[in-house]
């Protein structure tokens, strides 16, 4: 038998060049032992990175799997931080060590909005698929589902005192929701267009929403059953004309929950940009806001407190009497009207040096405010102002831009020493050290577009978007000449195999060969290097792609035209058209044998040609779009593709089979680089990042690697399926919060198959009692089972508890709602007997009465289930009596050991404190010894 082709497998390593991914926002966070205001959180892709904005480096990645960050929402205490992602799911990350525990899974598309209320204790978190979701942070499930927006929600808010809570969506509506009956009371209609952003202010008395014009609409709130705020005149409900016709607010039903509360518009505060509100954003205590367009300017503003905006109101009125009393014959003016300018006044505007995507402020001691801004080109700002001064200015006190491009990254090469990454974007050229993904050189540059390292790694040559060909040195970082090569975008170079020059193609239908040549510096009087130029050939069309053969033979070149021509190096005749391509041929590369060539197109196809008569091997569907780069590893027949789908993709050329997909970048894949000993894979996207594959010893086997794809693929048909249905329920506001996940499916199918092998078990028992009574004297027990030995011989029983215990919290009702209802019955007989023996009260007590709850009618129509119900109900009454009387009484002796060490702490500190008075009297006394000695 021979032996099999053997592939190895390439995975995903780190993920560098991006500072902040635009999809989520930024915040700031606490670590142990830092200050406030020093760290943030920005998402990297799928990660999250914890900035140290003082020392501008990453402090912590908090890592993901596979979906791209949507949203970021620290906990109240710190500790936490609440991570969604495109997927729906929700991650709970600790602050502390990095590690992931809690996952909510609800959301059938990307999380827009998150929060959590005022102790941290649940979160509520809105999405695309138009949901509101409210889980429970201790208990790690979900509570329920709110239904009733129309389209994204952008915004969702807890209120601190009421068990209220406030969403705003893309449909125009703000909705206001009592959690006690989990329904939508009151539903605000003012807004034309989406409702982007919204916060409280005054003490959660006014509600300030942002929509898609320059208004900032604030509403009063009120509670009609309370009195009003100390200092604050009542709020007369009074029917001002609505801004749309549909009225400012809709009760959406006729009952006595629609006067829970009452919000009306008190008026509008005007921003200087134009366009729609993308963020708006308060600080902890609602004191000062800040918000922005898609501009670069951040509007801060101030909300007086209640005796400051007495005061203005006085200064008002007296100048009101001075004025009366100046103009004769005139009569009493009434009193001036407090209005909203009177309440919020605008701080400062705060100009950022690039379009701001996010932003976030903090209050810190001193009564400093502190500004973080994500911006649009990959950059991270922090500011500082004074809020307190007239004349607030806000100074910039970081900036971080050393780790990332400011644009996409067109272009990449390694160095000959495999240690060497270089990148290159629209303004600048860094050059990363591969092990520790370090920025070791960053440089000005043109908009490039290809790049290469000249032999000796000491010089790098880019061409660029203006047909420029750039010469840097890498020990100065300075830039050796710059050439005007082609009147077009140079689109290509490549080394020639004997290292003594390079070729250029360019979109003026030239390519160019050059060859390195040594000249004296005038300006410095050493040799440096430079380009000269040796040969041009003419062609019909632009050139988009050219390859050397590592023979130094041939030349291929792709043309606009959709062929590949094939000409001769040394004299530079036509060898051979290579014709197939419905589009132009965008990357090409030949093998270390110049036995064949390989071509991707805009047609998302890749073809392989044989060299020597130019016959077309085989034509693979490769990309979902245009194939953008191609590359072969180095002395193999394999290469790899990356396309605009995101993919990058191994293929061989031999067999013409496709070995392995590489999924990780969230947006088109630009260009890739294999390292000369190909252990080595770094890719360039869209999404800013740069990401580093490395090439394992562990072997690919195809049927495998097509069985892994086809279950990915159901996967994600399984989690873009409709939610299960809950028997006998019909469809309203409120709803189930979890969602079937290949998870739940799977935790549901380890249940069954435990009831089963307890089936097993008992009628394996009855066999054995019946083989015993047949025999009229004992028998030796059959053997268990080997799952339940390798568990240390449990019961089956326990086994089945076990189970049950190992599924998550959050996945716990979707799993048994999955689970048909012949294993009901025995469930329902296996919770009496745990119950009766006290096993996990709490756990077996919510599995039953979710159960009880969707399968009632069922249930209470079995005359076979009846008894074990009835013995159900007496049993759980009285566990559930002796759990909660344990622990009243471990509650009372825990506050008992409190107060205790309370007082003996005090105890400990005045003993202290009187220690140190004595040491003080004694050096006091000492020194008077000594000034009298001298004296």
């Amino acid at each position: 038998m021979g032996l099999t082709k053997q592939y190895l497998r390439y995975v995903a390593g780190a993920v560098f060049g991006v500072i902040g991914s635009q999809k989520a926002n930024i915040c700031y966070v606490m670590q142990r032992g830092g200050e406030r205001g020093r760290y943030v959180a920005v998402a990297a892709c799928e990660h999250v990175f914890i900035w140290d904005t003082r020392k501008a480096e990453k402090v912590l990645i908090l890592a993901g799997q596979k979906h791209e960050v949507t949203f970021l929402r620290p906990s109240p205490d710190g500790v936490h931080l609440a991570v969604g992602y495109e997927d729906g799911a929700v991650r709970l990350f600790s602050l502390l060590n990095g590690e992931s525990d809690v996952c909510f899974n609800g959301h059938k598309s990307a999380v827009t909005a998150m929060c959590y209320d005022a102790l941290g204790a649940r979160l509520v978190t809105g999405s695309k698929d138009t949901d509101v979701i409210v889980w429970d942070v201790i208990n790690e499930c979900g509570l329920y589902r709110l239904r009733g927006h129309k389209d994204e929600v952008t915004q969702a808010l807890f209120l601190k005192d009421k068990n209220l809570l406030v969403t705003s969506s893309k449909d125009s509506f703000v909705k206001w929701w009592d959690l006690d009956t989990q329904h939508c009371f009151k539903t605000l209609v003012g807004h034309r267009s989406e409702v982007w952003a919204m916060t409280f202010l005054n003490e959660e008395r006014r509600l300030l929403t942002g929509s898609a014009d320059s208004e900032l609409r604030a509403w009063d709130i009120s509670y009609p059953l309370e009195e009003p705020a100390e200092g604050r005149p009542p709020v007369k409900k009074a029917k001002s004309p609505p801004e749309d016709g549909r009225g400012d607010e809709r009760d959406d039903d006729e009952n006595p929950q629609d006067h829970i509360l009452t919000c009306e518009k008190a008026g509008s505060v005007l921003r200087e940009a134009r366009d729609r509100v993308v963020s708006l954003t308060a600080d902890s205590k609602a004191r000062v806001f800040a918000c922005h367009g898609n501009d670069a300017v951040l509007e801060v503003f101030v909300v007086r407190s209640e005796e400051e905006v007495r005061k203005k109101m006085a200064k008002k009125l007296k100048k009101a009497k001075k004025k009366a009393a100046r103009e004769d014959g005139a009569g009493e003016e009434p009193p001036p009207e407090r209005t909203l300018r009177d309440e919020i006044v605008r701080l400062s505007n705060i100009k950022a040096s690039s379009k701001i995507r996010w932003a976030d402020c903090l209050s810190c001691a001193g009564g400093e405010l502190k500004v973080a801004l994500l911006l649009q080109n990959n950059t991270v700002e922090t500011y500082s102002l004074k809020p307190r001064d007239k004349a607030a200015a806000a100074s910039k006190t970081a900036r971080l831009t050393l780790g990332g491009h400011r644009s996409d990254v067109r272009t990449l090469a390694f160095s000959s020493d495999n240690l060497a990454v270089l990148s290159a974007s629209g303004d600048t050229v860094k050059v990363w050290n591969r092990s520790t993904l370090q920025v070791v050189r960053t440089m000005a540059c043109e908009y490039a577009l290809c790049s290469l390292f000249v032999p000796g790694d000491r010089q790098i040559i880019l061409g660029s978007k203006n047909g420029k060909l750039q010469i840097f040195e890498l020990a100065s970082g300075s830039l050796l000449e710059t050439l005007d090569a082609h009147h077009g975008a140079l689109w290509s170079l490549c080394l020639a195999p004997d290292q003594r020059g390079i070729v250029s193609g360019g979109a003026d239908k030239t390519v160019k060969l050059w060859d390195f040549e040594l000249v004296k510096d005038e300006a410095s009087g050493h040799k440096r290097l430079t380009l000269k130029h040796r040969r041009t050939l003419q062609l019909d069309d632009d050139v988009l792609c050219v390859k050397f053969s590592p023979d130094h033979r041939l030349l291929a070149v792709s043309l606009l035209d959709c062929t590949v021509k094939v000409f001769y190096v040394d004299t530079l005749k036509f060898f051979l058209s290579l014709y197939g391509h419905k589009l132009p041929v965008l990357c090409l590369d030949i093998t270390h044998d110049s036995k064949l060539i390989a071509t991707g197109s805009a047609d998302r196809n890749v073809k392989i040609w044989g060299l020597d008569f130019g016959d077309c091997h085989r034509s693979m569907f490769a990309h979902d779009d245009s194939v953008m780069f191609l590359q072969f590893v180095p002395k193999t027949h394999l290469f790899f593709t990356a396309g605009k789908d995101k993919k990058i993709k191994q293929w061989d050329a031999d067999k013409f089979e496709h070995i392995q997909t590489l999924e990780g970048h969230h947006r088109e894949v630009w260009c890739l680089s294999i390292s000369p000993n190909g252990d080595h894979l770094v890719s360039a996207s869209h999404d800013k990042s740069l990401r580093l594959w490395e090439r394992t010893r562990e072997p690919i086997i195809l049927e495998e690697e097509r069985e892994m794809e086809r279950e990915a693929e159901f996967e994600d048909s399984l989690a873009k399926g409709d939610a299960p249905v809950v028997p006998g329920e019909t469809p309203s506001e409120a709803a189930p919060a979890g969602k079937k996940t290949v998870e739940t499916v799977k935790a549901a199918e380890r249940i069954m198959e435990a009831l089963e092998l307890l089936r097993g078990e008992n009628r394996k028992m009855e066999e054995h009692k019946y083989a015993c009574q047949r025999a009229g004297k004992e028998l030796a027990l059959p053997e268990a089972n080997p799952i339940l030995v390798a568990f240390g011989n449990i019961a089956p029983s326990r086994y089945v508890l076990d189970v049950i215990k190992k599924v998550r919290s959050s996945e716990l009702e979707v799993s048994l709602l999955v689970l048909p209802f012949p294993y009901v019955p025995e469930l329902l007989e296996l919770f009496n007997d745990f119950i009766r023996q006290g096993l996990e009260v709490e756990l077996v007590c919510r599995c039953l009465f979710f159960l009880l709850k969707i399968h009632f009618g069922r249930i209470s129509g079995s005359m076979k289930l009846l008894p074990i119900v009835d013995d159900l109900r007496a049993n759980t009454i009285s566990k559930v009596q002796d759990v909660r009387d344990l622990m009243g009484f471990n509650s009372a002796a825990l506050q008992f050991l409190q107060r205790q060490l309370e007082s003996k702490e005090e105890v400990m500190f005045f003993a202290d404190a009187t220690g140190r008075l004595a040491d003080k009297k004694k050096r006091r006394r000492k020194r008077e010894r000594v000034i009298l000695t001298v004296a």
